[in-house]
């Protein structure tokens, strides 16, 4: 099983509709039993490091980096571009 997660200050309003969205892009291509979307204060990632595959970011630019794959989730909110971003994340966690 595959963990996103999904950061913002508070971990949850922005942070959960970005997951809600990945929840529903991953159940449109059958791959929702294969993937877990967690739902985070941007404060708590550093104790998800060793179980995440991936990290959709909210956050503004200049945050802190992480050894784990990033992803914007800018496009979550917007719509705006958000099946190219989600093919790279399912490229990174080995599902595309």
């Amino acid at each position: 099983m595959k963990t996103i997660i999904v950061a913002c200050g508070g971990g949850i309003a922005t942070s959960q509709t970005v997951a809600v969205k990945l929840g529903n892009l991953l159940d449109d291509r059958g791959l929702r039993g294969q993937v877990v979307v967690e739902a985070i204060n941007i404060n708590s990632i550093p104790s998800y490091l060793d179980t995440a595959d991936a990290y959709v970011s909210i956050a503004q630019s200049g945050e802190t980096t992480y050894d784990l794959p990033t992803f914007s989730g800018i496009p979550f909110l917007t719509g705006m571009g958000a099946d190219e971003e989600f093919d790279k994340i399912l490229t990174a966690l080995g599902l595309a």
